[in-house]
């Protein structure tokens, strides 16, 4: 491995969500704003939506760090699940075990219980959804429903959604038509923009150990924006790919060759045909 030949302690452009490397990118901040925001009103649905890897999952985890002791979390990686499973999923989230529930009336009787309960002690109910274009509409319609839980004065839970663009169009169905006018908030994360991959890349170097100094090549990190758009998971998988490229040959810069390699090499890179015209 590259580690030693670049004076790092870890791997720099590892592609797991990883809260240590956030870098608080213009859409990063701004997707963060608006949840905090929209939890602070305290109703309503908020959604969070962006191509695959844009980092939606590691925004999820940035705000779940962020909240105090005064929210309870249920967070649901994986939704795809059938209604009834999805309502078993989120209460036992929330610390209740429900699987011996006959009826589906006594299963959201006691989630309701449990969510006044929670009410009563100053807590605040957040249900994430990661993944969530991959929820059928049958679920959705569920999800809506038990958010028609509340006091007079408060909504008992609230729920973010982050998921690929797939979820606006599942969203525009008439079928869940209620759900989506229920969505107080949204943003749509884009990718890196070209002034901030530089920066991207110091910092994630500088969070691996590296003692500081370039690593890439300007005309390298203008390829790598090409290849990549912005999108912040193909920087990682090119810069990590290119950086193999100049441990191989013993070089302590990363140069245009090497960023060419790896943009051969890697499945979703965008081609490099136009890329000294941009």
């Amino acid at each position: 491995m590259y580690l030693s030949h670049f004076s790092l302690t870890e791997a720099p452009f590892g592609i797991t969500p990883d809260t240590s490397f956030i870098y608080s990118a213009d859409a990063h901040q701004e997707a963060l704003n608006t949840l905090l925001i929209g939890l602070n009103s305290g109703e309503g649905f908020i959604k969070i939506t962006g191509e695959v890897g844009t980092g939606k999952t590691l925004l999820c985890r940035r705000l779940l760090a962020t909240l105090g002791d005064d929210h309870v979390v249920a967070y649901l990686p994986n939704p795809m699940l059938e209604p009834r499973t999805l309502l078993l999923a989120i209460a036992e989230e929330l610390g209740l075990k429900l699987k011996g529930m006959d009826y589906h009336f006594h299963l959201i009787k006691e989630l309701n219980s449990h969510l006044l309960e929670l009410a009563g002690q100053g807590k605040t109910v957040v249900v994430c959804i990661d993944e969530a274009q991959c929820m059928s509409l049958e679920s959705l319609e569920a999800l809506r429903l038990l958010s028609n839980l509340e006091t007079e004065k408060r909504k008992l839970m609230q729920v973010l959604l982050f998921g690929q663009p797939e979820l606006d169009a599942k969203l525009s169905d008439p079928s869940v038509r209620q759900l989506r006018q229920r969505i107080v908030y949204h943003y749509r994360m884009p990718g890196l923009k070209q002034r901030e991959l530089g920066h991207y890349l110091a910092h994630r170097l500088r969070i691996a150990g590296h003692p500081g100094g370039n690593v890439f090549d300007p005309s390298a990190a203008r390829m790598l924006y090409w290849l990549s758009r912005g999108t912040p998971r193909l920087v990682n998988v090119l810069a990590h790919k290119a950086l193999l490229a100049a441990f191989g040959e013993g070089k302590h810069v990363v140069g245009t060759k090497h960023m060419r390699l790896a943009g051969k090499d890697t499945e979703g890179a965008y081609s490099l045909r136009w890329w000294q015209l941009w």
